[in-house]
């Protein structure tokens, strides 16, 4: 098994070009070719964390996009948010979630709670 650390994106590119035969072909866990698979595949997501980190969304944008994902309205976000006009605010930017609504969005509608203590764009 010849596997080396992926210190540049041309080491990078490499390990993606021997991993995607793989991919092809996936071989059995626990064989020599497995055990090379399962290594490339490690390294290669360490190096994608360290140099391509995937952002967590805006607050409010996390909110909009659970709600068109589940169809809610601003009504269904009143038991987590309070009355309807501190919805809109919230939604608008014009107000930021207090820890008791990030918690209650989180339970009530599965948001990630870290998407919702993100500063949002304005702050």
């Amino acid at each position: 098994m010849n596997i080396r650390p992926i210190r540049t994106e041309e080491d990078y590119k490499a390990a993606l070009r021997q991993a995607s035969a793989f991919f092809e072909n996936e071989p059995e866990p626990g064989t020599d070719d497995g055990d090379h698979f399962e290594i490339l595949l490690i390294l290669i997501e360490a190096y994608e964390a360290e140099h391509y980190p995937v952002d967590l969304p805006d607050p409010i944008e996390a909110i909009k996009f659970r709600m068109d994902q589940e169809g809610l309205t601003a009504r269904d976000l009143e038991k987590a948010i309070g009355r309807r006009n501190r919805v809109y605010e919230i939604l608008n930017g014009k107000r930021n979630l207090t820890l008791a609504m990030v918690w209650r969005l989180h339970e009530m509608f599965g948001i990630p709670a870290e998407s919702l203590i993100k500063p949002p764009k304005s702050a």
